[in-house]
């Protein structure tokens, strides 16, 4: 039980094969398994890129069963056994079958440290395990550790402590002012996020120091390791970076995040898939479903044969419905408006700055 696994999830989309080459590439005294969840339902891109990925890492990415019968496919067999019902926003059965509990059979009672690629231009935790056995680590951040440590760190209960770990931490002329916040409370006006975000802006390895230390009082997996070169990390990788490491390790960015022109009514415009996951994944967006049904008609047929017994995709809308003509003329319409409104943003090359919806890789939260 005191061996402590480093584990690290790879759905298929930029950031956590990001991640998986960034950990090789500044970390390899790290022994990390990499594991993916296949639904059997993904683009070929993202096998690609998984093939891509086991080739530089030189080290095979564990596929993890969903289900023992490998003859047959994951998201049918379990669609079969939901009658039909599809997986949407409030009924996310999806994830449970088919990344969720694959997962927690790899690593059981196991002490594991889960590495996720939350960037540090995203402003979200991702799923947290609530198993105690299992503590996430986020590389990318300028906070690698995850919420529940933090409130538990810098809770008013918690300040004397804090202020012992951080005497023994040479913090040059920045130690009164980091004194001063540290005996500071938390309060409506003074919130534990602003408490943190100061904490870190005057040394983010001083902070991590001081947390590494609180760590080895508690029951987490990293109080069992004596030294962990995270701890150093300054890092704060952002959207740029990601391409720029997939593209500079050879690995390469998926063929569906990069941008395909198309023109409506004499006004041109371009569209891409913006996260991993099936390709029929119910967060996609309208205009993403466009992209599929224009991009890759043969899957989005198999999308619609999913919809029968008043079960659809989208909510309130069939997926015949939406590639009627019009339905798709509106649509794009609306797209290019939407990119008009934005204009004053940089723009990315593949379209993950005009996008409404939240950023996210599908299924990516799903790796713990």
């Amino acid at each position: 039980m005191d061996k402590v696994r480093h584990v690290l999830g790879i759905s298929g989309g930029k950031d956590s094969a990001a991640l998986a080459i960034y950990m090789k590439q500044n970390h390899p005294e790290l022994d990390i398994e990499y594991y993916t969840s296949d639904t059997g339902k993904e683009l070929q891109d993202t096998y690609d890129l998984i093939e891509n990925l086991e080739n530089f890492l030189g080290k095979e990415i564990i596929k993890l069963p969903s289900i023992s019968d490998e003859s047959l496919n994951p998201f049918d067999h379990y669609i079969k056994m939901y009658n039909g019902f599809l997986p949407g926003n409030m009924s996310r059965w999806c994830t449970k079958k088919l990344k969720l509990e694959p997962f927690e059979k790899f690593v059981g009672n196991d002490l594991v440290i889960s590495y996720v690629g939350i960037r540090g231009d995203e402003d979200r935790e991702g799923y947290i395990s609530k198993k105690s056995n299992i503590q996430s680590i986020f590389p990318f951040r300028k906070n690698i550790f995850s919420e529940d440590v933090t409130g538990k760190f810098l809770s008013n209960s918690n300040i004397i402590n804090v202020l012992k770990y951080y005497e023994s931490i040479d913090l040059g002329e920045k130690r009164e002012r980091i004194f001063e916040l540290i005996n500071e409370e938390t309060s409506v006006n003074f919130s534990q996020t602003q408490k943190l975000n100061s904490l870190l802006d005057l040394g983010i390895k001083e902070y991590n120091q001081a947390v590494f230390q609180f760590l080895q009082t508690t029951e987490y997996p990293l109080s069992k390791e004596h030294e962990f070169p995270l701890i150093i990390n300054e890092d704060i990788l952002v959207r740029d970076d990601i391409f720029r490491i997939l593209e500079e390790s050879g690995v390469g960015v998926p063929q569906y995040y990069k941008a395909i022109e198309f023109e409506v009514n004499g006004k041109k415009s371009t569209y891409a898939r913006s996260r991993s996951g099936c390709f029929f994944c119910f967060y996609q967006q309208k205009i993403e479903w466009i992209w599929l049904y224009e991009q890759h008609p043969d899957l989005f047929l198999k999308a619609m044969e999913y919809e029968k017994d008043g079960y659809s995709w989208i909510q309130d809308e069939t997926l015949a419905e939406l590639v009627q003509p019009d339905r798709i003329e509106r649509i794009k319409e609306e797209y290019i408006k939407r990119k008009e409104r934005k204009k004053s943003k940089v723009q990315s090359p593949y379209l993950l700055d005009i996008l409404d919806d939240a950023e996210g890789e599908g299924c990516a939260s799903c790796f713990i």
